[in-house]
């Protein structure tokens, strides 16, 4: 496939794979997991597909295998579409940090932190060179690309500095679905006002509207598809049902209050985890795979009271963007006096990256790479001090647990893949065990021990994302937990890689049966067709004596 792009980010692509692209009335509507879908039904009809999203706002993040870091949607629809994750599939990054303040990541790496007025009216133009170089590769190595957009593509403070949703659809000339969540209510009003607050060109570039996330008899939505497209003139090409328990990663913590409502129409499970929901919680997908298990609650709490409330059999410290000020947090609102009147009455206690940075006895930023404190006091259960330098780690690892002395159980683990993302560097006042070996780096073979256990094996960390991810590690992990309540263990209960491959045919079953595919086809096939004559003509023009200066 040839592939021919402007240096001008106002000039469109001449020749190009085809492409649909996704926006929303709102965030949290389901575009995330229509592209998901799409690009499983894409991948099943052997299309060379990818997804694409120009910039992503996201705590939830992930490394790949070049120690690069994205969004972590991008990653399932990677997989979704048979792919290995890459960053130009999300080439800019925002991870908020507080203050209305963001890290910005750019083709992988960080470039700085931005505050809002200041990523809005100024850096956001001058990175769209980066979104459309990145299309340029992926244009030229794949024949779909699935593009999302962001939040809603009709926020008129913020249209002009856009570089995530009309934006892009234009640079394309990219068909462009709408979707709307009726579960939250009003949704054929938020599809008729963001298509009015849209210019003439940009409603032009609309070309089929979506209902997502519908409970019910599908047939009681006859008239309001009917007034849908009279009123606007555009085709509603399907109302997708809502999908419960999906088993897919999501990538926003608004999910969370989801997810807890599912497992409360489950009933009570034999485990309870309590999951610490700090401000700037982040990779909440570590528990994901725990969440999973048939004999677990896994429950996500904000205040002392709900964890005391809970009476959980484990607690879990996740990884933070904002680790000093999340464990200030704790410190202030009495969570962290809960934590230890757990511990002491015998709860173990685990931490995860950030929360495995909280354990220690002292964090220190003499950079003020997340704060303005030069040092915080740390929960003290492990001997260590961790220290943030102003470079990140991101890589892919590959790790054992030869023996991770857990309560009264011994939990063993080969090959675990995972990855490391953090700021920090931990070293230890005193001689300490460390429950993971690290055996790869990438591709390179290494010798590394990683993270820290305390002597009675109640507290443990580790900077390891993914840990829980591991069938056999998860299960022996919960079986301890089991049998201190004197509970029969299980044997392994899911394949959590063939059962994440399976959620994503489900998903793309579901959403094929609820759309239009064959009017789908020929909206992408009338754009690609529109796009090849405009690319013609623009040859003809160029060939008559135009200059790129002209055409800009």
């Amino acid at each position: 496939m040839t592939e021919a792009i402007s240096n001008h980010t106002n000039k469109t692509i001449s020749t190009r794979p085809q492409t649909i692209m996704l926006m929303g009335t709102s965030s949290h509507v389901g575009k995330s997991i229509l592209a998901t879908a799409l690009c499983r039904i894409f991948h099943q009809q052997g299309r060379r597909v990818v997804p694409f999203k120009a910039q992503n706002m996201a705590l939830n993040s992930y490394v790949t295998k070049d120690g690069l870091e994205m969004g972590r949607a991008q990653v399932a629809q990677a997989e979704a579409a048979g792919l290995a994750p890459h960053v130009d599939m999300n080439p800019v990054l925002l991870k908020p940090t507080g203050n209305s303040c963001s890290q910005v990541i750019v083709d992988g790496k960080p470039i700085g932190n931005l505050s809002a007025r200041e990523y809005h009216k100024g850096k956001s133009r001058q990175l769209f060179g980066h979104v459309t170089a990145a299309l340029a590769r992926l244009s030229a190595a794949y024949d779909t690309i699935v593009i999302e957009g962001a939040g809603s593509p009709a926020e008129i403070n913020l249209k002009d500095d856009d570089i995530v949703n009309m934006r892009v659809a234009k640079y394309l000339q990219a068909p462009v679905l709408l979707i709307a969540d009726i579960d939250r209510g009003g949704s054929l009003a938020s599809l008729v006002g963001t298509l009015e607050l849209l210019d003439e060109g940009e409603r032009a570039l609309v070309k089929g509207l979506i209902i997502n996330k519908f409970r019910g008899d599908v047939t009681l939505m006859d008239t309001a598809v009917d007034f849908l497209e009279k009123k606007t003139g555009k085709p509603v090409l399907g109302i997708v049902p809502y999908i419960e328990k999906m088993g897919i990663d999501d990538e926003d913590s608004v999910s969370l209050a989801d997810k807890e409502r599912e497992q409360e129409k489950e009933g009570p499970k034999d485990l309870t985890l309590a999951v610490i929901e700090t401000p700037k919680i982040s990779n909440f997908t570590d528990f994901e795979a725990l969440a999973e298990e048939p004999d677990v609650e896994i429950a996500y709490v904000k205040t002392a009271e709900e964890l005391r409330a809970l009476k959980p059999d484990a607690i879990l410290l996740p990884g933070s963007k904002n680790t000093t000020e999340d464990l200030l947090h704790l410190r202030k609102e009495g969570i962290e006096t809960a934590i230890a009147d757990f511990v002491n009455a015998g709860t173990p206690l685990i931490g995860i990256c950030g929360g495995y940075q909280m354990l220690g006895e002292k964090i220190a930023d003499p950079h003020h790479t997340e704060s303005g404190h030069d040092e915080v006091a740390g929960l003290g259960y492990l001997p260590m001090v961790t220290t943030f330098e102003e470079e990140k780690r991101t890589v892919q690892v590959t790790a054992d647990c030869p023996g991770l002395e857990f309560l009264d159980g011994v939990l063993l683990g080969k090959g675990m893949p995972g990855y490391e993302i953090h700021m920090g560097r931990t070293e230890f006042t005193a001689p300490v065990r460390h429950p993971f070996h690290i055996v790869r780096q990438g591709d390179a073979r290494v010798n590394l021990w990683d993270g820290a256990l305390r002597e009675d094996g109640r507290v443990f960390g580790t900077y390891l994302h993914g840990v829980f991810d591991h069938d056999g590690f998860r299960r022996q992990f919960l079986n301890v937990l089991r049998h201190q309540k004197g509970l029969d263990l299980l044997p392994i209960q899911r394949n959590r890689r063939r059962e994440k491959e399976q959620a994503y045919d489900h998903l793309a079953g579901v959403v094929k049966g609820a759309l239009d595919m064959k009017q789908l086809a020929k909206i992408m096939d009338d754009a690609a067709a529109a796009a090849a004559e405009a690319g013609s003509a623009a040859g003809a023009t160029a060939g008559a004596g135009s200059t790129p200066e002209a055409d800009a």
